[in-house]
């Protein structure tokens, strides 16, 4: 009797749950290569996400990588929360107002090299120049939190780096956000209100996210299992993302504040070492996929206004770093080397360059986003290798471990 292969068509399920056993076999693959090399992992399972996305081997079709961009959101609900940690009174007690300082300069000394350049070099106009050099603010938590974690890296440099990283997000969203309040293109009430309705929704995720870890800190007794106290966490989590893409905007502030909040009331850290060992997996599906949305080609789209942003955030970023530790006498390691580890832009980046484009002119609007999106192409490619090599010289990683 022969076998009818026609029978066994594949259906959505099947074709999902294949899918994410190739894109973990091939995760897995491109990690023993990287590994070779020295590489984080972060950098192999980009890589892995490029070779079998669509602008490949189209292993992982862009429909079905859309499908799963809700893996983006729990993975970066799951990184702020960690973040969160780094992000109390104590904490913020040891380092003092030098953490806010170094932000400050870290963050606004790129943002204005980049606008001024724009503006003067490129003639694009300040509109277009102040919300790219707003978007250039921005640091991408995910790539350098998984490093730090891969290496176990750890010490005042970790600690610095990490409150910083998650600072200038804050520092982006809210000089985006004035920034489109002032260059509201109708001068109305109605216009004002739209460019204002962000903030407002980001200042309501701050008091959900303030709330929820007030929750679980009642939720969370001594008398809570193992299973629990995970299962709470990742339902609360899951909802304040759920919440955060209804009003589209990112998960990031208001979990970084559950976070915050949580282990302020009640200095659990062991409930983080718990949701550490159950998110490897998200993350590196999270990396993953974000592989399959980076398209090499596009980088041809870069021109030289690209390539000169993609310089100048590199090199703002490092002098700001430099001068901001050397305005408050931070360490030496710190001086030198924290610069480095903040090349990382994605997820917040992407999200204010489609808010951007909104608002300005079709055409100049979708070279504003081209130039972010394919830059994070380069800055997600090195920026693990390069906080890697910001942690080995600063003494986070001991190599002789």
């Amino acid at each position: 009797m022969a076998l009818d292969l026609n029978q066994f068509q594949l259906n959505s399920v099947s074709v999902t749950l294949i899918s994410l056993s190739v894109m973990f076999t091939a995760g897995f693959i491109l990690t023993r290569l990287t590994k070779m090399l020295s590489l984080p992992n972060v950098t192999g399972y980009i890589i892995a996400g490029i070779i079998v996305g669509p602008y490949f081997l189209n292993i992982i079709t862009q429909e079905l990588a859309d499908k799963m961009s809700f893996i983006g959101d729990i993975a970066l609900s799951f990184i702020a929360f960690d973040v969160g940690k780094f992000l109390t009174k104590k904490v913020f007690k040891e380092t003092g107002y030098q953490i806010v300082l170094i932000t400050l300069f870290e963050s606004l000394i790129p943002g204005i090299m980049i606008a001024l350049t724009m503006n003067y070099v490129f003639h694009l106009g300040w509109k277009f120049s102040l919300l790219l050099g707003a978007i250039a603010i921005a640091t991408a938590p995910a790539s350098t939190i998984m490093t730090i974690n891969q290496y176990k890296a750890s010490g005042n440099f970790v600690n610095s780096l990490i409150q910083i990283v998650a600072l200038d997000d804050v520092v982006s969203l809210l000089v985006f956000s004035i920034i489109t309040v002032f260059f509201n293109v109708d001068g109305n009430t109605n216009s004002f209100i739209a460019a204002a309705i962000p903030i407002l929704y980001n200042i309501l995720a701050l008091v959900i996210g303030f709330l929820c870890g007030i929750l679980l800190s009642k939720l969370l007794t001594e008398k809570r299992s193992y299973e629990n106290r995970l299962i709470l966490t990742i339902t609360i989590l899951l909802g304040i993302s759920g919440l955060c893409s209804i009003f589209d905007i990112s998960p990031l502030l208001a979990c970084m504040l559950f976070g915050s909040t949580y282990i302020s009331i009640t200095d659990d850290k062991e409930l983080y070492s718990q949701m550490n060992n159950f998110t490897p997996p998200i993350l590196a599906l999270f990396f993953i996929l974000s592989g399959t949305k980076l398209d090499i080609n596009s980088l041809s789209t870069l021109g030289l206004i690209g390539v000169v942003y993609f310089i100048i955030r590199i090199v703002g970023k490092y002098i700001g770093a430099f001068l901001g530790c050397e305005f408050v006498k931070a360490e030496k390691n710190i001086r030198n080397y924290l610069g480095v580890a903040l090349i990382p832009q994605a997820g917040v980046s992407i999200g204010l360059a489609f808010l951007a484009q909104r608002i300005l002119p079709v055409e100049i609007g979708n070279m504003l986003l081209s130039i972010i999106l394919s830059s994070s192409v380069l800055y997600e490619l090195i920026g693990p290798i390069s906080a890697k090599y910001a942690l080995i010289k600063s003494g986070a990683i001991k190599l002789d471990e």
